[in-house]
């Protein structure tokens, strides 16, 4: 008997088999690569990503050999939404977070309602990203597409409803949306009377862990399950994460390093939403029943594939990479302003500073990988004010297999990364997701018990540290100086 778990990303998806012992017995990947059919523009072929996850989870489950599957869940990146017909048909590409479309919307909305009201029903940082300007984006520039869908699935949720499950949204992902109430665990009627986009194009909302169907017994055969394999909503992949990292009580907090770095800190539900509106913080379910999460987020691991695709042939794996990077901090500066600026600040872009003839490639992997880390600072601030703080991070993804990487990290923040035994937290959290749901795990504290497990302590080195404290005050000025030039450019 064996749990499935899936981790949907914006640069590839993975597939991990692990049975009741603790133990991944199985993983597969693929990459995929984003279109940009347009400056700005940024998407996902949704029919070949299908394809791959479908591919992926085959073989996972073929290298799994005779310890069957019982139940699966996903985790996916946020915000982004597939249109999918009733009778599963894909019709067109996905939007990503990283797209410039929807803007005029977010502008539009503040007007109205005001950010504070805003957010006292939906507690997100206003900006294009989320699903609901790109939603209306194509209401408005491509009609045929938006009247043909039936539904606006997220990715977890497309792909359970793909498999055979019935069309649900799970909580954490609704909260992106901009269209959802978090109190009332439901979509909100008046963001969605003021958006004007068809509440049946939505699917109804349920809480990440909840049962809501099988697998198809034409999709069982193509993927090589067993037929009944429950299929069990998922969540935020940054929400698995944090289960796969054991985060099932409040005060403990995870370090991502996926396609994104996200700071991920769980408490419960906070006494003034104000609070942690004037402080820039996000509040989302978390997987675990009565608690919630924030995220401190950029695009730290796109940033290092872009590095790789562009500084070298393709062929120069990322440790290979990682041993380039010099032991000390870098001699660069680079603000990390490539797609998410902070807040989405509009007018800025990406910078590397300080440039010679003698810089080496190396140096400037350490480089963007100090000012993705440089980002953080002033976030981890906030939350220690709120008495959000953590003692120590718990890594996770697949940039936490390095240990430069989380030595900078370290460095830079000042506190303890502990690297667990399985990094891949998002595949292992979907999997106890379907665990816990499905009863064959008692509860989340059981399950994380059994799971998870510590392999490294990375602890800060004070010399850097206070040398990386001087760096980042230098750091904060690069945007403001640079303002009118990025503006202009």
């Amino acid at each position: 008997m064996s749990l499935l778990g899936i981790d949907l990303g914006t640069s590839g998806v993975k597939a991990g088999v692990f049975n009741l012992d603790g133990a991944c017995i199985a993983q597969a990947y693929r990459e995929y690569d984003m279109l940009h059919p347009q400056p700005g523009w940024s998407e996902l072929d949704s029919s070949n990503v299908w394809k791959i996850t479908c591919e992926v989870i085959a073989e996972a489950v073929a290298q799994a050999g005779n310890d069957p599957v019982t139940a699966l869940s996903i985790g996916s990146f946020g915000e982004a939404v597939v249109p999918v017909s009733k009778g599963r048909k894909i019709l067109d590409n996905s939007i990503l977070c990283v797209d410039d479309r929807g803007q005029e919307h977010i502008d539009r909305l503040l007007a109205d309602f005001g950010h504070e009201v805003f957010y006292a029903i939906n507690p997100n940082l206003l900006g294009p990203n989320y699903s609901m300007p790109k939603i209306l984006w194509l209401k408005e520039h491509r009609p045929e597409v938006y009247d043909a869908a039936d539904l606006f699935l997220h990715w977890a949720d497309f792909i359970a409803f793909m498999l055979g499950a019935e069309p649900t949204t799970n909580n954490s992902h609704a909260n992106r949306t901009l269209l959802f109430d978090l109190k009332k665990n439901d979509w909100s009627d008046e963001l969605l009377a003021w958006s004007v986009i068809d509440r049946e194009k939505l699917a109804p909302v349920v809480p990440g862990g909840t049962v809501t169907g099988t697998v198809s017994n034409a999709m069982a055969e193509q993927l090589g399950l067993p037929k009944g394999v429950k299929v069990v909503a998922g969540g935020h992949d940054q929400c698995c994460n944090a289960l796969g990292c054991g985060g099932v009580s409040a005060g403990r907090a995870v370090y991502g390093m996926g396609s994104f770095d996200c700071i991920t800190p769980i408490y419960n539900m906070p006494s003034d939403l104000q609070e942690m509106c004037r402080n820039n913080l996000n509040v989302e379910h978390h997987l675990v029943p009565d608690l919630f999460v924030s995220f401190h987020y950029n695009q730290a691991g796109l940033l290092v594939k872009w590095f790789r695709d562009t500084f070298t042939d393709g062929s120069v794996s990322y440790s290979q990479l990682d041993r380039e990077m010099p032991a000390e901090p870098s001699r660069l500066l680079v603000l990390p302003h490539f797609d998410t600026p902070p807040h989405h600040t509009p007018d800025t872009a990406g910078v590397i500073v300080g440039l010679r003839t003698s810089t080496k490639r190396g140096e400037i992997l350490k480089a963007i990988q100090e000012g993705t880390a440089f980002y953080f600072l002033e976030g981890m601030d906030a939350l220690k004010n709120l008495g959000l703080g953590a003692s120590e991070y718990i890594a996770s993804g697949g940039g936490a297999q390095s240990d430069a990487g989380l030595q900078l990290r370290s460095d830079i923040l000042g506190v303890p990364v502990v690297r667990p035994v399985i990094t891949e937290a998002g595949l292992l959290g979907a999997a106890m997701n379907a665990g816990i749901a499905t009863g064959v795990l008692q509860n989340p504290e059981a399950a994380a018990e059994l799971f998870v497990r510590h392999e490294r302590l990375f602890e800060p080195d004070e010399k850097r540290h206070a040398f990386y404290r001087e760096k980042h005050a230098l750091y904060k000025q690069l945007q403001p100086s640079l303002q009118p030039v990025l503006k202009t450019l």
